[in-house]
């Protein structure tokens, strides 16, 4: 898939959700947020939170890409009906780097086993420098207590460092998740740099909602 350069911000969620939920309507206002701001989106391309996010995308007035890289499966999943651009995959493997190489930014919404692999195997690439640090947002309040296990059991046992927790952001606002990836957009334009220090942009949450000392600050309490 060749496409011509522009930021990308790949968003990741359940296929179980469906049209009318509320969390429908959060990532489908993530999407036409972002669309709006002139960002291609992409999905997996299927059902639930992607549809939502696809569909977002499609429905701003916006030059954007509204793009799907939909995996064969035997049960699921055809593609939704808002791509502009889509290619099919066979192994999840292909796919999943299809993503980390195209995606500038990553959002992480409500969903399963597809979608921690999906934010696991992200995070681990940043944390090896396979791929530039990349600003993983993880949405929605679902991801609480697993950042609580994360920090208070796994990084307890120094099985990993504070310092590779630099790129998670938990955002619980839809409107805040579009102004977050606006703001690391504009600076790196500013900067001229694809890597980016995230620390300012965790202070910068921090102070604003009066988040806690957790390395997982969120942007609302």
């Amino acid at each position: 898939m060749k496409l011509q350069p522009q930021y990308k911000v790949a968003i990741f969620g359940s296929a179980r959700i469906h049209e009318g939920e509320e969390l429908y309507r959060d990532v489908f206002t993530i999407a036409k947020g972002l669309a709006e701001a002139g960002f291609d989106v992409i999905t997996g391309g299927g059902p639930g939170l992607m549809q939502a996010a696809n569909a977002g995308s499609q429905s701003a007035d916006s030059p954007a890409n509204s793009i799907g890289l939909n995996i064969r499966l035997p049960k699921e999943q055809d593609a939704n009906e808002f791509l502009d651009i889509k290619q099919e995959f066979y192994s999840f493997s292909s796919r999943l780097d299809t993503f980390m190489t195209l995606s500038d930014a990553v959002i992480v919404a409500p969903g399963g086993i597809g979608t921690l692999l999906e934010l696991f195997y992200t995070w681990q690439l940043v944390q090896v420098e396979n791929i530039c640090e990349t600003p993983i947002i993880l949405f929605g309040s679902i991801w609480t207590n697993l950042l609580k296990w994360l920090e208070q059991e796994v990084m307890a046992k120094q099985l990993f460092d504070k310092a590779e927790m630099r790129m998670l952001f938990h955002v619980i606002e839809p409107d805040d998740v579009v102004e977050l990836i606006k703001k690391i957009h504009d600076d790196r334009l500013e900067e001229g740099n694809v890597c980016t220090n995230f620390m300012k942009y965790r202070q910068i949450l921090d102070a604003a909602k009066g988040a806690s000392q957790s390395p997982f600050s969120s942007c609302r309490e």
